[in-house]
């Protein structure tokens, strides 16, 4: 049985810099930390696979001490972890809101697969009901039924360890040769590899300037056809599957024939 199994932020909508940051100093400025995270700054930080784990990066001891933070590891683990709760309630708001379009395809290529019988799925290291509000806003309610969930702390080690996709593929027992993921980001394609799956990138706000060797497709959006037209811009095919103005179900299919290319190794990036 084939599958699909998409990555959340930066694939099934452009949620880092209009979702994630605001969210992030929305809540720095509630718990009165003395930082705000710029643009750029972001752009390094969404390196980081975890928002627990980005927040974590805060923690020096010139931090520690001028937000006058416990100094006990396990009293600050609670603290980021209450930072975490928030932040995640901020940015299902702004996700509810409905100000963050889908990108451009997702439902589309979706919709088709499960037309064909294929599993879909999401593997994401964001925590979980964060994921579900951007699936629903991506899917619509009943597609985003049948969609299993993979997120948040479901694995111990984040993107670009291959722990998430490698989780999904077992429980919902399939072939990893059956399996496309779809990614956005340098790590998240290293995570797909790692777990013996093919990858189609969809380059985003934070990763357009990525190294994408080892991905079997690179385009800047899957696109969609008229009214609401997006064409696709290739900018990687080493399998020469030369899709038109908007990617179709039958690329992707076409990059499961011809099977994942060998992945580099995901710890270069740890």
């Amino acid at each position: 049985m084939s599958a699909l199994v998409y990555d959340c932020d930066g694939v099934l909508a452009d949620t880092e810099r209009h979702g994630h940051l605001p969210a992030f100093n929305a809540t720095f400025e509630e718990f009165g930390l003395p930082v705000r995270w710029s643009d750029a700054e972001y752009a390094r930080k969404v390196k980081v696979g975890g928002g627990k784990e980005r927040m974590k990066t805060l923690l020096t001891p010139d931090f520690v001490a001028a937000a006058g933070l416990p100094a006990d590891p396990a009293a600050l683990d609670g603290e980021v972890a209450r930072w975490h709760r928030r932040k995640t309630e901020i940015y299902t708001g702004i996700i509810r809101g409905g100000a963050i379009p889908p990108r451009p395809g997702v439902r589309r290529i979706a919709e088709a697969a499960d037309a064909a019988g294929w599993t879909l799925a999401v593997a994401s290291t964001s925590a979980e009901p964060a994921v579900r509000s951007v699936l629903e806003l991506a899917m619509g309610p009943e597609l985003a039924s049948r969609f299993a969930v993979f997120a948040g702390d479901v694995v111990r080690r984040k993107k670009p360890a291959p722990d998430i996709y490698a989780y999904a593929v077992r429980t919902l027992g399939l072939d990893p040769s059956a399996v496309v993921a779809i990614e956005d980001s340098r790590n998240g394609m290293l995570a797909a590899l790692g777990a013996g799956l093919a990858c189609a990138v969809t380059t985003s706000a934070y990763t357009g300037e990525e190294d994408f060797a080892g991905a079997s497709l690179v385009v800047t959006s899957f696109g969609d056809p008229p009214p609401r037209e997006t064409v696709t811009r290739v900018l990687h095919d080493p399998l020469g599957l030369h899709p038109g103005p908007w990617v179709e179900l039958t690329d992707l299919a076409a990059v499961l024939s011809a099977g994942p290319p060998p992945p580099p190794p995901w710890q270069e990036l740890t």
